[in-house]
């Protein structure tokens, strides 16, 4: 399998990523992962405003540069748009504040970060929440990739529902959904529906959330099916989680800041897990582990988390 997917830009978006989204690490943590995995191999980095590091992430970016281990041609750089910007004429200010923190000229791809809008200024809680206007949004996110700062647009956590509606509008149609996809969370209609439509599925959290309600210790990763398949094809539980899903034709998105770690994410090509281990996969219990219940207010835009999700979990 290649170490890339094609777009429906034509731009080529690396199969395996570095996640951003590390939490509370102290700072430097973050730089130094990022400048790790460069050199071990990573050429795709997934970042955004929310996870509060793209300063730091720009500075290593800039030493990555200086000290002649990659050229930025040689990267991806995802980033996505912070909810308090979804105006129209607060796109632009969106993309380039993050242009700024982060150094660059442009992003190889630009994501609506999901279907919340809050006020301007505004800490992104409930009571803050305002009713989205996707299309007027998507209409700003399109001048953006005409303008060659985002040389691809797309969304994140968008339903099939939600994926339909703007679909049926969008002049230029997303190129990219990132929603969370790992065996424990396979989300088959969704993926069926955008792999009809040429948009690509990039993977958050393809290795579950730990700890998450519903999941039992470590996650999917200690399912016997998993654990089985991993041991048939002596690799370890998580290189199985993301190959299974370059398998199923989308980017994966690991997060880690350990090196040890990030090497062995990255080692999932030169070997296959063969369709009928593949096949076991749907034998997997279905959690969504990652329901956002933030956006949740009894006098809320989301009454419920169904609301939030279009029924679709």
């Amino acid at each position: 399998m290649a170490e890339f997917f094609v777009l429906n830009t034509g731009a080529r978006i690396p199969s395996v990523g570095l996640g951003t989204a590390t939490g509370k690490a102290e700072p430097g943590v973050v730089g130094a992962a990022i400048y790790a995995a460069v050199k071990a191999g990573y050429r795709h980095i997934d970042c955004a405003p929310q996870y509060r590091n793209e300063k730091e992430i720009g500075l290593t970016l800039k030493k990555l540069f200086e000290d002649g281990v990659v050229k930025r041609e040689d990267l991806f750089i995802t980033s996505k748009l912070w909810s308090g910007n979804h105006a129209p004429e607060d796109v632009p200010e969106g993309i380039d504040t993050t242009l700024e923190d982060l150094q660059l000229e442009y992003l190889d791809l630009f994501l609506i970060h999901t279907p919340i809008r809050s006020k301007k200024g505004a800490i992104p809680t409930p009571e803050n929440f305002i009713p989205v206007d996707i299309p007027a949004t998507w209409g700003a996110m399109e001048k953006l990739y005409h303008s060659g700062k985002a040389r691809a647009i797309g969304v994140s956590n968008f339903s099939c529902k939600r994926m339909e509606d703007l679909l049926a509008i969008a002049s230029v149609p997303p190129a990219v959904n990132q929603v969370e996809s790992h065996p424990g969370w396979q989300q088959m209609k969704l993926r069926e529906l955008c792999k009809s439509k040429g948009v690509h599925i990039s993977a958050y959290s393809p290795l579950g959330k730990p700890g998450s309600p519903g999941s039992m210790g470590k996650g999917f990763l200690s399912n016997p099916i998993v654990v089985s398949v991993a041991e048939k094809l002596q690799k370890t539980p998580a290189q199985v989680a993301l190959r299974w899903g370059l398998q199923m034709g989308h980017s994966v998105l690991p997060k880690s800041v350990n090196e040890t770690r990030m090497k062995e994410n990255l080692s999932v090509f030169g070997w296959s897990i063969p369709e009928d281990l593949m096949a076991k996969f749907s034998e997997i219990q279905q959690v969504k582990t990652l329901r956002a219940e933030f956006v949740v207010h009894p006098q809320g835009i989301y009454k419920t988390v169904e609301d939030f999700w279009d029924g679709e979990i």
